[in-house]
């Protein structure tokens, strides 16, 4: 009996298409978090000036989850060998993700928010917030349920 935890390969997709969609979602939060950590102090500032309720403090461990979960979710999506557990700590946060972006695009939209960028890529790239912002995090989810869908950790029947 072994202490530290054993990697497992990554389960058999249920289709071909899966680890591309996988791979898709894995290339669109790289490519959020490396903005977004390269802009670390002016993207916490955005968040703050979103209003979300609990004020800048809550905004600011907000960012840091945002980033967290980001990166936690990478390896279930590049289908890397983990541990069982952290191979649902991953899943878990690749949803975890879409949700948090969810209800911050839907936040800036439905309160109309004076603010100028909605922070997918940081502070780096300045993107208009809008209804699009809404959709693109609900593509987010999508991404993110038929990455799960179809590579699975758990049993199958």
């Amino acid at each position: 009996m072994s202490i530290l935890a054993t990697p497992t390969p990554a389960p058999e997709p249920r289709s071909k298409d899966v680890p591309r969609i996988a791979f898709l979602y894995a290339l669109i939060i790289l490519a959020m978090v490396v903005t977004q950590l390269f802009t670390f102090d002016t993207f916490l500032v955005l968040l703050a000036s979103f209003g979300l309720p609990g004020g800048t403090q809550l905004s600011y461990v907000l960012g840091a989850l945002i980033v967290i979960t980001e990166v936690l979710a990478l390896p279930f999506l590049l289908r890397m060998p983990l541990s069982k557990a952290f191979r649902w700590v991953s899943i878990v946060s690749s949803w975890v993700v879409s949700v948090i972006w969810i209800k911050i695009a839907a936040w800036v939209v439905i309160t109309e928010q004076p603010v100028d960028n909605v922070g997918f890529l940081g502070t780096l790239v300045g993107l208009i917030p809008g209804w699009w912002a809404i959709f693109v995090a609900i593509s987010l989810a999508i991404l993110a349920g038929w990455a799960s869908w179809g590579m699975w950790p758990g049993k199958r029947k």
